[in-house]
């Protein structure tokens, strides 16, 4: 089993989730009582969250990728950002290390195409949502990638900062975000991104109006997926 690197605490709420489900997976398919060879480095999100509202996303490259060289150093055979704002910076941190950064987007999109979905809303952060490294990458993996209106776009972020990243979660704020994905379908949307990694917080994929694809699990199973690739096919061999 190779050893998955997470950089966590953007915020804590969602590594907290990764955490689970990485654990969860690998035991659903060693069995008994396996559990995943992981490190994971939590950053202070406070931090982060001040180099994101001054525009300093070369600073914040600079940390995170400090943290990946870190993870590497300590043995970790990949690197997950954990968080889908800060794949905005991913190519500057995966520049810092020759392990393979497992990519949000790129494994999300994976996900669409398996089932048929072309023109999904995307529910995120203000800046996943317009600062166009997510729209302009899934275009270029060809999906037409939908955005709320500017007001719908300042509800989600802010319930996502607000709420979500501070351990709260509202039935209003439920329905508010049911209301905007009700508008997004009426308007041509086939499915909703879930593209933060908290949203999974205060909605299920699997009971929204349009199909859900929530990323923190999706980058979860991509994890896990690189960590027992050889090890299971070692074990298939042997059967």
């Amino acid at each position: 089993m190779k050893t998955i690197g997470l950089i966590g605490g953007m915020s804590f709420e969602s590594s907290a989730v990764y955490y689970r489900l990485v654990n969860e997976m690998v035991r659903a398919r060693k069995g008994g009582l396996a559990s995943a060879e992981l490190i994971l480095h939590s950053v202070n999100f406070e931090e982060i969250v001040a180099l994101q509202k001054a525009g300093d996303w070369a600073g914040a490259a600079r940390r995170l990728g400090e943290v990946a060289a870190r993870l590497e150093a300590a043995g970790a055979g990949c690197i997950l950002i954990c968080t889908n704002t800060m794949h905005l910076i991913a190519d500057e941190v995966a520049g810092k290390i020759s392990a393979p950064l497992i990519h949000i987007i790129d494994e999300t999109a994976k996900s669409l195409h398996a089932a048929g979905r072309k023109r999904p809303l995307l529910l995120a952060t203000r800046y996943t949502m317009e600062h166009g490294f997510y729209t302009d990458r899934m275009k270029s993996l060809g999906l037409d990638i939908m955005v709320p209106d500017a007001a719908d776009r300042t509800t989600v972020h802010d319930i996502i900062f607000n709420e979500l990243c501070a351990g709260r979660v509202h039935d209003g704020s439920r329905e508010k975000l049911i209301d905007i994905i009700d508008r997004a379908a009426e308007h041509g949307a086939d499915s909703i991104i879930l593209g933060c990694t908290e949203i999974c917080l205060i909605l299920d994929p699997n009971r929204l109006p349009l199909p859900g694809f929530d990323t923190t699990t999706i980058h979860a199973h991509a994890a896990v997926d690189f960590a027992l690739g050889d090890d299971e096919a070692e074990t298939e061999e042997a059967a």
